[in-house]
């Protein structure tokens, strides 16, 4: 990353947020609602249905792929068969409710239903006789279980299209869209990936000024309607591949694959099957396991620390407050007490390798100061190599430089644990055949494989390491090669002297 782009991207991180006008996503406030105010009772009609005062329509029912059915049939790569393996195209109302209406809470769309102000259009014998221009409509209530016809429309009560309140939008500059937008490894029509940088929170919270899903949202929505959608995490400070889905379909369907592989991962009987969802970390730690490669299996636990005040994830145990956890991991390199792994997460747990790696394996992630601290306090710099600085930016700005620091050759190094390589399947193709064959073979559908480089301190650690482990084989051959030459001229002065003894015995 050129040394203009870290700074902006340091900017962004940074800068506070400006204040805005309201957001057009609405929706958060559920105060506005009250049964008696608006829903009709069964098989009345509301008085302000005709002028459309009180309610709003949703889009007329059409049949569609049933994207939770779709994204289970791809994370089980199709096995099973049968008709288990058909994709249903029908949908509950409240499934419906949710496509068309994005932005509304799931926890706020199922008090609709309860509450009775999920209604669907119904026209009566005699209302179907009336003039076109006169024509209204009957509102039946519907429940959240029922099955949606071709045609039929939904409406809810027009308070929930009320603003919200106001919230801050981000703005970005050209520049700052350019960037974020140069983070891109991927993009289709149903999703979009991104190498995320070290520091930058994937979510907002208190005390965060910017995070990814708003800067996705301001740079990367492009000519949708609504902004891509997180449907996995990565830490703040770790870095890699971060998938987000562009659609409200696209979204489901990766949310199920990956709760799918999670699940698949704790039965036992499908470990033989063929991964379809696959992800790759590349970690440097202090120390080296005693086993060259292997597989963890460690439930975890979250824990209270600081009176409450914050939570830690630990090695729990095999009880029901505990989260089942399965890394396979591979040492790539060892060398001056630090290893390279290869960590290969089966089940999505909260700081799954980096407990894994400092409890289990007793190999702390390098700058891992959470989980890793004790180990960090006895570190030091690798100073004698701190003058290697190959690939380094040639520009800084100031208080923008540390981006291009974090080294091991540093005081304090950065979190040393990226998201390398992810294969999962193409869902924009799936949703594809998806819609012209409810039963095509998935176990046929291309997957996609995606590869993130390094950031730049690691990268800087790699060549440091791999820099010193060459110039030390050559310390080492340039050794063995004087040891050599000693034993030669050894053997020869030998031989020489036992000449000079036995021409001196012939003498006498």
């Amino acid at each position: 990353m050129a040394g203009a782009q870290i700074a902006v991207l340091r900017l962004l991180l940074l800068r506070r947020c400006p204040s805005a006008a309201a957001s057009p996503t609405l929706f958060s406030n559920t105060q506005h609602f009250s049964h008696s105010a608006f829903a009709p009772r069964d098989g009345e009609s509301d008085d302000g249905a005709k002028g459309g005062e009180n309610w709003f329509t949703l889009p007329p029912f059409s049949a569609a792929v049933d994207s939770s059915s779709l994204g289970k049939k791809l994370a089980s790569g199709g096995a099973g068969g049968g008709e288990d393996a058909a994709i249903p195209v029908n949908m509950t109302a409240l499934k419906w409710v949710l496509r068309c209406c994005p932005q509304l809470p799931r926890s706020l769309v199922h008090k609709l239903f309860r509450l009775r102000q999920v209604r669907r259009e119904c026209l009566g014998e005699e209302d179907s006789k009336r003039n076109s221009q006169a024509r209204w409509c009957q509102f039946k209530r519907v429940a959240r279980t029922y099955i949606m016809n071709q045609g039929e429309r939904i409406v809810l009560p027009k308070t929930v299209n009320e603003p919200a309140l106001e919230k801050p939008e981000i703005h970005c500059t050209k520049e700052e869209v350019s960037l974020i937008r140069s983070l891109e490894l991927h993009k289709d029509l149903a999703i979009i990936v991104i190498n995320k940088p070290p520091g930058l929170p994937v979510q907002g919270g208190l005390g965060i000024r910017r995070s990814l899903d708003q800067l996705a949202a301001a740079c990367l929505s492009y000519d949708y309607s609504e902004p891509p959608r997180l449907v996995h995490r990565l830490d703040k400070d770790s870095s890699g591949i971060l998938v987000m889905g562009r659609t409200q379909g696209s979204t489901a369907i990766l949310h199920s694959i990956f709760r799918e592989k999670t699940l698949g991962a704790l039965d036992n009987a499908n470990n033989s099957r063929k991964r379809v969802l696959q992800k790759r970390y590349l970690a440097l730690v202090l120390g080296a396991p005693r086993l060259s490669k292997g597989s963890i299996s460690a439930p975890l636990a979250k824990v209270m620390v600081d009176n409450g005040n914050s939570e830690r994830i630990t090695i729990g145990d095999n009880d029901t407050s505990s989260q089942h956890a399965v890394t396979e991991y591979r040492v790539i390199e060892s060398f001056d007490g630090f290893s390279w792994l290869e960590l290969t997460p089966l089940t999505g747990r909260k700081h799954q390798l980096r407990i894994h790696c400092t409890e289990v394996l007793r190999t702390p992630i390098v700058g891992d100061y959470k989980y890793g601290l004790r180990a960090h306090k006895k570190w030091k710099p690798l100073s004698h190599l701190q003058t290697m600085a190959d690939g380094q930016p040639e520009e800084t700005y100031g208080l923008f430089h540390d981006l291009a620091r974090g080294s091991i050759a540093e005081k304090r190094p950065f979190l040393h644990l990226h998201c390398k390589q992810m294969i999962l399947p193409d869902i924009a193709l799936a949703l594809k055949e998806a819609s012209l064959d409810p039963d095509f073979d998935v176990s046929q559908l291309e997957s996609l494989n995606l590869v993130a480089p390094l950031p730049f301190h690691m990268q800087r650690s790699w060549d440091i390491l791999n820099s010193a482990a060459q110039e030390t084989a050559s310390q080492k051959m340039q050794y063995m090669k004087l040891n050599e030459l000693h034993d030669l001229i050894d053997s020869k002065f030998v031989r020489e002297v036992d000449g000079m003894m036995g021409s001196e015995v012939g003498e006498g």
